[in-house]
């Protein structure tokens, strides 16, 4: 009986610095990578509420809003309510920008290192479980109804989907970004 219970003191001993080596590894990796967002014509001040506070969770570096996505302060400099309940202060914690012209933004990422994943469902699209990140990458997300554009699309490097197994054929965009952004980031 002696000798069991040392060799599970040995077993746990083990365990326990394998698990504490492979945690290292983990942040370290993620420490390093520059991750961005673009949230493009989002409509629901909730999903961009959300996907600020995802975002914050995840330590993007930076969220870039285009189209008629709602900023999280308005034309006087004043905190949307809407955004600012879902956000919990992610809003602050967060950089973000306003953009105007998505394609120029893409295309100076790119020329800094960048590469672009888009989260939609297209003929192009792979499973977001197979896409591999680099350590600068811009992930896209568009409109809750219509998804992206074609020229959008086509400035991506990867079309991301997630597979749906059920009846419904989508998830809200900032569930589908939460979802996609764990597993892309292996947290």
């Amino acid at each position: 009986m002696g000798s069991l219970i040392g060799l599970g003191r040995v077993i746990a001993y083990v365990y326990s610095i394998r698990y504490s080596a492979f945690m290292k590894r983990e942040k370290t990796s993620a420490k390093n990578r520059d991750v961005r967002v673009l949230l493009h014509n989002i409509r629901s001040t909730h999903n961009v509420g959300s996907i600020f506070r995802t975002a914050d969770a995840a330590g993007i570096s930076h969220i870039y809003i285009s189209g008629y996505t709602p900023s999280p302060v308005d034309q006087f400099n004043r905190k949307q309510k809407d955004i600012a309940k879902t956000a919990l202060g992610a809003e602050d914690s967060v950089a973000w920008s306003k953009t105007s012209t998505v394609k120029t933004l893409i295309a100076q990422l790119k020329i800094e290192g960048f590469s672009t994943v888009a989260l939609e469902q297209s003929k192009q699209s792979v499973d977001y479980k197979k896409v591999e990140l680099g350590e600068k990458v811009l992930i896209v997300v568009g409109n809750e109804v219509k998804g992206m554009s074609p020229e959008l699309l086509k400035l991506a490097d990867v079309v991301a989907e997630i597979p749906m197994k059920g009846e419904k054929e989508s998830l809200n965009v900032s569930v589908a970004f939460g979802i996609a952004l764990f597993r892309l980031l292996n947290i």
